[in-house]
Parts: C-alpha cells; structure tokens; sequence
C-alpha cells in the first residue's frame, strides 16, 4: 500500500510537468522521487506506531481481564471453596518442580489469582523434564490437606498453550496474621528478617535446612526443602552458614505445616 501510493504521488508529479523541458523535468523527477521516498518513510513510521499501540492495547486488557479459564475449570475462589476430598479441576502454571519419583512428581504452581500445591501427581520422566518454569497445566485431581497444607492429590495433567511466571509478592506485613494464609503456596518474600537459628534434619548436612528468622520480635519458621533444591550446593551452604543476628531477605513458596513454614528459594544476607 504505501509503495503504491508513492508511485501515485510520483506519476502525478511528473505528469504535471510534461511541458517542461529537460532541465526542468529532471529536477521535477528529483523532486518526485524525494517526495516518494518521504512518505514511504512516514507510512512505515505510522505503521509501526500503529502495530506497537495494538499491542500495548492487547496486552493491558489481557492483564485486567486475567486468565482466562477454559470450559469446566475452575477459578481460584471456586477451589477455594471446594470441599476437602473432592474433585477440582484447575488451570495453572509450573512455577518449581520439588520432585519426580517412579512416574510421580510434586510442583508448586501458581496463575495470577493464587496458587496450587501439586502432590506426587501421575508424570512419566519425559514429561516432568516439559514441564519447565512457566508451564500452563490443566490439571484434574482431588482437593485434600495436610497438617493444614491444602493441595491436589491423585491428579493427572494436560499441557496446554500459555506462560506465566509469578514475581514474589511481599507478605512481610502479613507475618502472624490471619491475612498470611491467603497467600498459601504463592511466591512471597519477607524483608529485614534476622537471622535466630538454623539447624539441619537429623543434625547433619545432607536433608532438609530448618531456619527459624524474627520480625519485631517474633519468631517464624523457614524451611530449605532438600527435594526442592537442596541440590544447589551453593545455595544449601549459603542457609547452612547463616548465623543469628544476621539481617537477610528471603523468598520462597509459602508452605503450610502446623502454620506457615515457607519453603525457602532465594536469601539475600543484608
């Protein structure tokens, strides 16, 4: 379209000086052909700010909309209020794999509404290897909970066409009130933390890390969850060597035991 327009412009010019002579009909060429070349850029310009606004625009109301559930499946609120030991089905997104065992896998995953513990669900070794970061899941199973943990148990999964990862929402403020389960299973982070203990599983490196951290003076219990990354050799020594009054920032998945005892992903040692 826009070089065709540029023709048109300059056919016209041209034309409109059949009568001159050579002198003048070369400099009206000159004439057209900069006219021609300036539109030319003026309609890539306008279009490329066209396509740009639309995108903008696509994007804005894809996040004020938020993700759209297929037929069937569940929002946030409606597994939330799901009755424990029933069927659920939910649409979700792998934020962390914590384990794969004789063709069961546990992950934390998380859509922009809240977020969902899956436990030992049906996957074969080729499939959990799929299932990186970010991965959209419909996943069918049965509601449960344990030691107050709510999760998705007998489960089974389809990927499907879609991507998110969560940004750690700050639950600092949140800490030791009735608000703080909301947020069950998302990624949160909690800043200025000091440090008050640490101790590893069975009183020796090679399991689970307990971390117990204070905020104004209370005390909350973190957890290096070996399964999870414990792997990370560099990360298992950093919160195996943190010391009491140390201030740090963390992140992790908000778990559920007997209370919050979020499984620790990230520390940053002020």
């Amino acid at each position: 379209m826009k070089k065709t327009l540029a023709v048109v412009l300059t056919m016209g010019l041209a034309l409109s000086f059949v009568g001159c002579g050579s002198k003048e009909a070369s400099q009206v060429a000159d004439t057209a052909a900069e006219v021609a070349s300036t539109v030319e850029e003026t309609t890539t310009e306008v279009a490329e700010t066209a396509t740009e606004t639309a995108t903008e625009v696509a994007e804005t109301v894809s996040e004020a909309a938020g993700d759209v559930k297929g037929e069937g499946v569940m929002s946030y609120a409606d597994y939330e209020a799901a009755a424990l030991d029933t069927e659920v089905v939910v649409e979700t997104y792998v934020q962390a794999k914590q384990s794969w065992w004789e063709d069961k896998a546990t992950f934390y995953t998380q859509d922009q509404d809240g977020a969902y513990f899956i436990y030992e669900m049906a996957c074969s070794q080729e499939d959990y290897d799929k299932l990186v970061p970010g991965t959209k899941i419909k996943v069918s199973g049965v509601k449960s909970e344990w030691s107050g943990e709510s999760e998705i148990v007998d489960a089974t999964f389809e990927i499907e066409d879609g991507n998110f990862v969560a940004e750690p929402k700050d639950a600092t403020d949140l800490l030791g009130s009735d608000d703080l389960v909301k947020l069950q299973n998302q990624l949160v982070s909690f800043k200025d933390m000091t440090v008050e203990k640490v101790a590893y599983k069975n009183e020796q490196p090679g399991d689970d890390i307990y971390v117990t951290l204070s905020k104004d003076g209370n005390n909350y219990e973190f957890c290096l969850e070996y399964y999870l990354n414990g792997s990370d050799e560099e990360f298992y020594n950093l919160v195996g060597g943190l010391e009491a009054g140390q201030t740090v920032d963390v992140e992790g998945f908000l778990y559920w035991y007997e209370g919050a005892n979020p499984h620790i992903t990230k520390v940053t040692v002020k």
